[in-house]
């Protein structure tokens, strides 16, 4: 078995042609939804991207206990585990997280990996010498702020040295990939993930495919929205818009040199594609730019997958209505090379669901560290908040303290304690780190809950309201989620007190 693994970062699921989208062409998306098995009912699980890789790799969700950070020394990664098979990975990415304190242990998991330089803000290229101001009047008032902790200045640098289509990383990324199945695609029992950070923001694709996206814009560059409501003119909206839709029509591209290279070499009689995301985006839907500021709503929380197995051609062009997350993946990769995974993994393999359409799951619950707790059965989203989102008993449990560019400071790991065993950690415990609330000041960073706004609890009714804004209010609906709910955090061996500040919000 060989697998080639394609993983985009904020894919918009509603932008897609096979999800339904008018908007543009995406004509190689709509390729590969026949050659594969479309989900149509896929979510994430913890957010936002490197806690949704740590899903990925280990098959639990880790939100609950965890904000942003690396790959704990008792996680099982399906990687490490398909070593130990003989099975070979290699990752080609230019997702730079991966190399930040917060993300420093996931890549070296991989039997090798190639790093592709230049997105947002990678510390890459340095200009000692250059004036940042002459660099600074290309760009949007919004994206020169520098108390903003969307720090835009390393994108600005970044940026003078990307200007051929060759030069983009994405395309730098895909290319490496074709060079490892040029040389290996012979070979047996490998992983290939090629993972681009596009179309994550900012928004900067090459002019062929920004030229078919006109807007009455005229102003400096607008490329990059900041985690907050929409306060932009309409003329900006739209440019914004129209730039994230030229980067999604370079990944349309970039897949289908994916399809032709699967075409023209038969990688299709014995290689298995994969492509997912980490979590989609908003662009302007509920009056709001981006994530983790906000409700998990479906533009975010509800995300594309496609799979294709040599052995499951009958399948090929339908769609699944099975309810399935990010959580699926790691099972069911070990699932394509016939290994068991571990006891402490809760996902799924979707291997069944390619053979039979058959449902693998009644419920699933997705959310932030800190933040609402979500859980869907496809039909219903219920939005679970703490009472006072500002002032939590909240702690971090951790082996590696890291947040997601620093570690955590002398101060924080003063007041750390022992906790645990959990059914999860294979006998070890954990330290114990309180969060210390950052709400009143201007130093809390987007990945933390001070940030968070629109935190009530709230059910919608996709089915009948999938624009999510009519809430639902029949009590008996509401108890059922509440129950199924409690039984998920209870199987995720929930910290007590996540499971109290919940009771606290359903009884207020």
């Amino acid at each position: 078995m060989k697998i080639v693994y394609l993983l985009f970062d904020s894919l918009n699921r509603l932008m897609l042609e096979p999800y339904g989208s008018t908007l543009f062409n995406t004509p190689n998306f709509k390729r590969l939804a026949e050659k594969t098995v479309t989900f149509k009912k896929h979510y994430i699980g913890s957010m936002p991207c490197m806690p949704a890789r740590r899903d990925m790799q280990t098959g639990r969700l880790t939100f609950l206990h965890r904000s942003w950070g690396p790959i704990e020394p008792f996680d099982n990664s399906f990687l490490e585990i398909l070593k130990q098979k003989k099975v070979y990975s290699h990752l080609i990415s230019d997702h730079y997280h991966y190399w930040e304190d917060g993300g420093s242990t996931y890549h070296t998991r991989y039997n090798s990996f190639d790093f592709i330089r230049g997105q947002e803000s990678d510390p890459w290229k340095v200009l000692l010498t250059s004036p940042i101001e002459r660099i600074q009047e290309k760009y949007h008032h919004s994206q020169n702020n520098i108390n903003d902790k969307q720090n835009p200045y390393n994108y600005m640098i970044n940026r003078e040295f990307i200007k051929e289509e060759e030069d983009f990383p994405s395309v730098q990324c895909f290319k490496k990939g074709f060079e490892f199945l040029d040389i290996n695609k012979d070979a047996d029992n490998w992983l290939l993930q090629i993972e681009t950070f596009d179309p994550h923001e900012p928004f900067f694709a090459p002019e062929r495919f920004r030229e078919k996206f006109k807007t009455n814009y005229r102003g400096p560059i607008l490329d990059w929205p900041r985690y907050n409501r929409v306060t932009e003119t309409p003329d900006e909206v739209a440019e914004l818009r129209a730039n994230y839709f030229a980067l999604l029509s370079l990944c349309d591209h970039l897949l289908g040199q994916t399809l032709d290279y699967f075409d023209k070499h038969n990688l299709w009689k014995d290689t298995a594609l994969v492509c997912a995301t980490d979590h989609g985006f908003l662009l302007g839907e509920h009056d709001w730019w981006a994530k983790n500021r906000m409700p998990l709503y479906e533009e975010i929380s509800h995300i594309p997958l496609f799979i294709y197995h040599p052995e499951f051609k009958d399948r090929l062009g339908q769609g699944s209505d099975c309810l399935t997350q990010t959580i699926d993946l790691m099972p069911t990769f070990l699932d394509f090379f016939k290994i068991e995974p571990p006891k402490e993994v809760q996902g799924k393999s979707l291997l069944p669901i390619l053979k039979k359409e058959e449902s693998i799951r009644d419920y699933l619950m997705f959310g932030y560290w800190g933040g609402g707790i979500n859980i869907t059965d496809g039909r219903y989203t219920y939005f679970c908040y703490p009472k006072d989102m500002k002032n939590q008993d909240l702690y971090q449990y951790t082996l590696m303290p890291m947040h997601m560019t620093k570690m955590f400071t002398v101060e924080e790991l003063k007041g750390a304690s022992l906790a645990g065993p959990f059914d999860f950690t294979k006998g070890v415990q954990l330290l114990r780190i309180p969060h210390k609330s950052k709400a009143d000041t201007k130093t809390h960073s987007y990945h933390f809950p001070e940030a968070m706004e629109d935190t009530r609890t709230v059910m919608y009714d996709l089915e009948n309201d999938p624009g999510q804004t009519k809430p639902v209010t029949d009590k008996k609906i509401l108890k059922k989620f509440q129950e199924a709910l409690f039984l998920l955090m209870k199987e995720n061996n929930a910290p007590e007190e996540t499971i109290k500040r919940m009771r606290e919000s359903f009884n207020s």
